[in-house]
């Protein structure tokens, strides 16, 4: 399978329960290692300053934590759009002007060179082989991604948004009910 950094996984009605139940997931890595991303689309009942205090004026809204996914619930990842070619101080450059913010970096050095942040309360993790095997088991969708997906003001909607978009049969996922059997 080919390199899917910067893809979206978009969870088929096949999940049915837990963390990737109508998730959308950026793909932040992939590769023969393996492939780590972030859940979108799950915003959670604490705000930033909860953990992060320094960073909470600064996160795009909803200004709360979103739940990564399941893998080290406990580490924090901050999303940033990185406008221009340079990398800024305490930004790792991920792909089409997304980074990853150091989050130990005091954000007056980061913020100015910033647009849009998001914090991640853990993320999303596969071993080697592990996200092919879903993709072909049909767990999951792969779309392309658009720059606004990980800073979406409305991520609760997210998922059925971006199947809406798809110019084939994914658009018509986007009505399956959440309990089919009260189609």
């Amino acid at each position: 399978m080919k390199d899917l950094s910067g893809s979206l996984l978009v969870a088929t009605p096949q999940i049915e329960e837990g963390v990737f139940c109508r998730s959308v997931v950026l793909i932040l890595h992939h590769d023969e290692e393996g492939a780590q991303g972030v859940v979108l689309n799950r915003p959670m009942d604490a705000r930033v300053d909860a953990v992060l205090p320094d960073w909470q004026a600064h996160a795009t809204a909803p200004s709360v934590l979103f739940e990564g996914g399941p893998v080290g619930l406990d580490s924090a990842l901050g999303l940033v759009t990185v406008p221009g070619d340079v990398e800024p101080l305490g930004v790792k450059r991920l792909f089409r002007g997304l980074g990853l913010v150091d989050l130990d970096t005091p954000p007056a050095i980061v913020v100015p060179e910033v647009a849009g942040l998001r914090i991640f309360a853990g993320y999303a993790g596969w071993s080697p082989g592990q996200l092919e095997d879903e993709v072909r088991a049909g767990s999951w969708y792969v779309v392309e991604s658009e720059g606004r997906d990980a800073f979406d003001d409305d991520p609760e909607q997210l998922w059925a948004r971006v199947l809406r978009r798809q110019r084939d049969h994914l658009a018509f996922v986007a009505t399956f009910p959440t309990d089919p059997e009260m189609n």
